[in-house]
């Protein structure tokens, strides 16, 4: 019903902000990676929307970016995974990682996400395979199996998601698993 909403961001209380549309105010629940790219209060502002209808509530859900809005109407057609949740997986991760995550059927990075148990991981991973990625137009930097191992083990050593594809970037494409990771740790460790 309501697409997108431009006007005056007129309130800013992390989820939600209020986007006063010639004066009509509206609540909308955003992801923090919206959140943060969001200008100051006072200023215009456009948001792409999706509106939710309950028995006991309207909500509406706004994104800075048409990914990140496809991404969370994927989200929310899996069973067990609301709005909320939605919310909560795009704020914990951007669209890329979590294509990212998908591909190379990571549970562990889901899971690091507030709400996300690891059987809620795994069943994002099952529905969302060949959904979220290739269809939202993502680029997925590993692009195959020895940079997903590299990239699994930087994880794993304790760096984040983008140092870890950061460092992936800068190394040869077809490195062997054992010489990328070295590789990787001395460019991380600079």
């Amino acid at each position: 019903m309501i697409g997108k909403l431009t006007g005056t961001l007129a309130e800013r209380n992390p989820p939600q902000v209020v986007v006063d549309c010639n004066g009509v105010g509206y609540e909308v629940d955003v992801p923090m990676s919206t959140f943060y790219n969001l200008p100051a209060a006072g200023e215009r502002v456009s948001l792409l929307t999706h509106f939710v209808v309950r028995e006991d509530a309207q909500i509406l859900f706004g994104f800075g970016t048409a990914e990140e809005r496809t991404a969370f109407r994927q989200l929310i057609k899996i069973s067990g995974v609301g709005p909320r949740t939605a919310l909560g997986v795009l704020s914990g991760m951007s669209v890329a990682e979590l294509a990212q995550a998908i591909t190379l059927q990571e549970a562990g990075r889901l899971v690091k996400i507030p709400g996300i148990g690891k059987k809620t991981a795994e069943r994002l991973l099952l529905e969302l395979k060949g959904k979220i990625g290739a269809d939202i137009g993502v680029p997925v930097h590993a692009a195959n199996d020895s940079q997903g191992d590299i990239l699994q083990a930087l994880v794993a050593l304790g760096y984040s998601d983008r140092e870890a594809a950061a460092a992936l970037k800068a190394l040869p494409k077809d490195v062997a698993v054992g010489e990328g990771i070295k590789l990787a740790l001395k460019a991380l460790a600079k």
